[in-house]
């Protein structure tokens, strides 16, 4: 790509259900030189929308730049429904360090882009993970899970909820953004084929880190009527701690001690190949995988 270092960016925004919006986002990425646009998804019932991006930090953070832009002009929170957590339009946005490239890296990103959007766009930036200024923002769900609604009702009133960048109010219709340095992060859902939630719930409790579960490992449970069945939703922030195989098995061995059978699993966005050693591919039931899409080095190297 270039002699600079390179960094991925995985923006999520909160667009899943109209394709209209989720291609004119890509159209935005993939106008900025230097970017690489990797994948692009979208889900109807998280109403949320996942881009990996792969680039320098300059033309990352324009790239960023144009999108959110995008999102603002097409994005309104007041109407948006969906069972995933937000607080904006842009809801996160990421930067983790490719190769030989330092987190320095990666945070001045997330700096240079919360400063632009502030100034540019009026949003309040909150610095997440490697990037943050305040201890407790290191978790992102210390700054995501509050929501939009109890966001723009408290942060006028409440200190802790000063943004670190940017006015101390969400935009009306834009809210706010969760800009972020960290590394890799895995997103893993598996779906139980029922649709009560409380298996769902009961068994992200026993595996996520917080409540005494798997290291390094975040869980919700979550509904999703399209699809009539639930879902364990899992961030897995560090694989080699707690690895994709690991996760998967305990789901699997949780739920078939409440007679809860599996439907399957997948990926939300990319991953290090790494992250796929320690077992067969066939044993984490992906309902669909591939390869030459899923795994970050194989989309890089593919151009």
């Amino acid at each position: 790509m270039s002699g600079q270092p390179l960094l991925e960016c995985v923006p999520n925004f909160s667009e899943g259900r109209r394709p209209g919006v989720v291609e004119a986002l890509a159209h935005a990425a993939g106008s900025v030189r230097g970017v690489q646009l990797l994948a692009y998804e979208s889900d109807p019932d998280h109403n949320r929308g996942v881009f990996t991006l792969a680039g320098p930090r300059g033309p990352l953070v324009h790239a960023l730049r144009a999108m959110a832009g995008t999102a603002l002009r097409l994005i309104d929170l007041n109407y948006h429904e969906g069972v995933h957590p937000r607080i904006g339009a842009l809801d996160v946005a990421p930067f983790v360090p490719l190769g030989d490239s330092p987190m320095s890296e990666a945070i001045l990103a997330a700096e240079e882009l919360a400063a632009v959007l502030s100034r540019d766009l009026g949003l309040p930036c909150y610095l997440y993970g490697e990037a943050a200024r305040v201890p407790l923002r290191r978790n992102l769900a210390e700054v995501r899970n509050l929501g939009f609604e109890a966001l723009r009702d408290r942060i006028a009133e409440e200190a802790s909820l000063a943004p670190d960048f940017g006015p101390p109010r969400v935009h009306p219709t834009a809210g706010a953004v969760a800009v972020g340095a960290r590394d890799f992060l895995i997103a893993f859902n598996v779906l139980l084929d029922t649709q009560d939630l409380r298996p769902a719930r009961a068994i992200a409790r026993q595996i996520r880190e917080r409540d005494g579960g798997l290291p390094a490992v975040r869980a919700l449970g979550l509904p999703l009527p399209r699809l009539a069945c639930v879902q364990v939703s899992m961030n897995l922030v560090d694989y080699r701690r707690t690895g994709l195989f690991e996760a998967f098995r305990r789901v699997e061995e949780l739920a078939r001690g409440m007679g809860v059978p599996l439907r399957g699993s997948e990926m939300i966005g990319m991953l290090p190949r790494a992250a796929l050693r320690g077992g067969a591919l066939e044993d984490l039931r992906f309902l669909d995988f591939d390869p030459q899409a899923r795994i970050l080095e194989e989309r890089l190297a593919g151009g």
